[in-house]
């Protein structure tokens, strides 16, 4: 894997539809997801989001920070929104497989509706946790493709 990328930040929220919080670190838990998040054990256990993106909100007049638009990592120096299905992130300890790209979102965010638009359904990411492990502000981000790395792939897949 090599380096690709870096956390800027971690965040967290006890409630579905709403803004996270920063917080110092998180734990990421096998099968399950963040720690303490609403979102554990969903099948979108941990969502990911680029610093990049969340500047075209900037550019458009908002003020708009980590956590804001509900995600849990939020990067820099990774084009997320590009990465296949099953790729997979380590950070840290953690193995991270990407599940999802973007979401549908059923009703617009408060974000949509002051820009027009919401980054998350068409730039987001969600990744299940493959191995478990703490990720804070400033860790490197491995990525491995995997149609780089097809048996580590396949591998992963086999261990669901």
């Amino acid at each position: 894997m090599g380096a690709a990328g870096r956390v800027e930040a971690v965040c967290i929220g006890e409630r579905t539809g709403e803004p996270k919080r920063a917080a110092p670190r998180i734990i990421l838990v096998a099968a399950h997801g963040v720690e303490g998040d609403a979102h554990a054990g969903s099948a979108r256990q941990v969502s990911l989001l680029a610093t990049e993106s969340l500047d075209k909100l900037r550019a458009k007049g908002l003020e708009v920070g980590p956590g804001d638009l509900a995600e849990n990592i939020t990067t820099s120096g990774i084009g997320l929104c590009v990465l296949p299905v099953g790729t997979v992130l380590r950070i840290g300890d953690a193995l991270l497989e990407v599940t999802q790209i973007g979401k549908e979102c059923h009703a617009p965010c408060a974000i949509a509706r002051q820009a027009g638009e919401c980054v998350m359904p068409t730039e987001g990411i969600f990744a299940r946790v493959k191995v478990g492990g703490v990720v804070r502000a400033g860790d490197a981000i491995a990525v491995s493709h995997p149609r780089i790395f097809p048996a580590a792939a396949a591998q992963s897949r086999n261990e669901d």
